[in-house]
């Protein structure tokens, strides 16, 4: 069965993985995947993650983070879906929970969050939300 929505699925996993108190998750691999990662390490919502190679395929073993066995991650879901996507200019980025959350947006330089987004001054495609 081949998968449409990649980055969908892996929240998906993320999100039931907190819910479920889960120590850390199998995703598929991809670039983007990969580089999502690191930002959601970098911002302190997963503890750390690494890449394992099979045989036939690769995985990302993602390390879920709790502070006094409560998920960091309250939410997560993607705004941006295939059938319906959600572009911004760099003026209208948004914050999300007020700014306590972070917004992913994929521009022609990289994928960013919105503060690093607003820094360089580039819009783009808002990927997710996380807080």
């Amino acid at each position: 069965m081949s998968r449409t929505d990649l980055l969908a699925d892996a929240f998906t996993m993320i999100r039931n993985a907190a819910k479920a108190k889960k120590e850390d998750i199998l995703m598929p691999y991809s670039k983007l995947l990969i580089t999502i990662a690191g930002i959601l390490k970098d911002e302190g919502y997963i503890e750390n993650f690494k890449e394992i190679e099979t045989p036939s395929y690769k995985l990302i073993k993602v390390y879920l983070k709790y502070k006094a066995k409560k998920s960091v991650i309250m939410e997560i879901k993607r705004i941006s879906r295939p059938g319906w996507r959600k572009y911004v200019d760099k003026h209208n980025i948004p914050a999300i929970c007020k700014g306590h959350g972070i917004a992913i947006i994929s521009t022609s330089q990289g994928v960013f969050t919105d503060k690093e987004a607003r820094k360089i001054g580039l819009g783009g495609e808002v990927l997710g939300a996380i807080w």
